[in-house]
């Protein structure tokens, strides 16, 4: 099995909890409930994002600590607005889905791909995507598992097959033979997601698109554990700011991002939520993180 090489993230800077905790004799508090009212809505949202920009507010501190940590941070605001969220709005589907359709071979993807991921490592197989499943680059570089009639492997998603139709693959014409005969030419499969293989050992990258500038920026994500659905910034006012993501696999910020460094949130397809902090600008390389998303 071709394995690909990833770099991946690790943890966030804490900012120090503001309030004392609740007292044991007290009630227990709502989780999220800042203002005490009995229900966690936006209001709660705001007070605990102008708790965090150092704002003179009154409120439940303890409420605000959602991950249990003893301190308030970006991660708890995160997990506050999530919580409101209903589920099927931000998870594409449960981990392990499976996935049927056709699959034939050419051989290109691992330079001048769609999700322009090149040069790609030849130490692991890689394929292009139908449109629908691709979805404007939300499922670039995605690693999969593929299983046809000899077998399983396992790719990386760096290209488009734009005349299949849903669940159909395009592999490159060496792992092709692995699933299933070469002379058959198109064959059904199966695939599923699943975790790239070395994210326990590295954290996720950045890369910043040739012409990137503090006056324009793109920016990609690379070496995530799972498929990215969003990538947010953290503007001058302390919100967090989502950036549109381009069918070549790009977040593009239009008005620039500034000279740097960033607080960048990423969120996966399953809806699992990083904060990668201190970021600097450097549109000449491949920029190393700090974290990785959850397993």
């Amino acid at each position: 099995m071709k394995q690909m090489l990833c770099i991946m993230l690790s943890a966030a800077v804490c900012v120090p909890m503001l309030f004392a905790p609740v007292s044991s004799a007290e009630a227990e508090p709502l989780p999220g409930d800042i203002n005490a009212d009995g229900v966690c809505d936006s209001t709660d949202v705001h007070l605990l994002r102008d708790w965090l920009l150092g704002l003179p507010v009154t409120g439940d501190a303890a409420a605000g600590d959602l991950n249990g940590d003893g301190h308030l941070d970006a991660r708890d605001l995160t997990w506050l607005k999530r919580s409101m969220l209903p589920e099927h709005t931000w998870i594409l589907e449960p981990k392990g889905t499976v996935h049927s359709g056709e699959a034939t071979f050419y051989g290109g993807g691992y330079e001048g791909g769609c999700a322009m991921l090149d040069p790609v490592s030849t130490d692991y197989w890689i394929t292009a995507m139908n449109l629908p499943d691709y979805n404007n680059a939300e499922l670039a570089g995605a690693y999969l598992e593929v299983t046809g009639e000899l077998g399983s492997i396992h790719v990386l998603v760096t290209d488009l097959l734009p005349e299949g139709k849903k669940g159909d693959l395009d592999l490159y014409t060496d792992a092709f033979p692995l699933i299933a005969p070469a002379e058959k030419g198109r064959v059904p499969v199966t695939w599923k997601i699943i975790p790239l293989d070395s994210a326990e050992d590295a954290p996720v990258s950045y890369k910043y698109k040739d012409g990137s500038s503090p006056f324009w920026c793109a920016v990609q994500v690379r070496n995530h554990r799972y498929p990215i659905e969003t990538l947010e910034y953290l503007n001058s006012d302390g919100e967090f700011v989502a950036l549109p993501r381009r069918n070549f696999n790009y977040f593009e910020a239009q008005s620039g991002l500034g000279e740097g460094p960033f607080t960048f949130r990423i969120t996966d397809i399953y809806g699992q939520v990083v904060i990668d902090e201190n970021i600097p600008f450097t549109p000449d390389e491949i920029q190393q993180g700090h974290v990785q998303l959850p397993e």
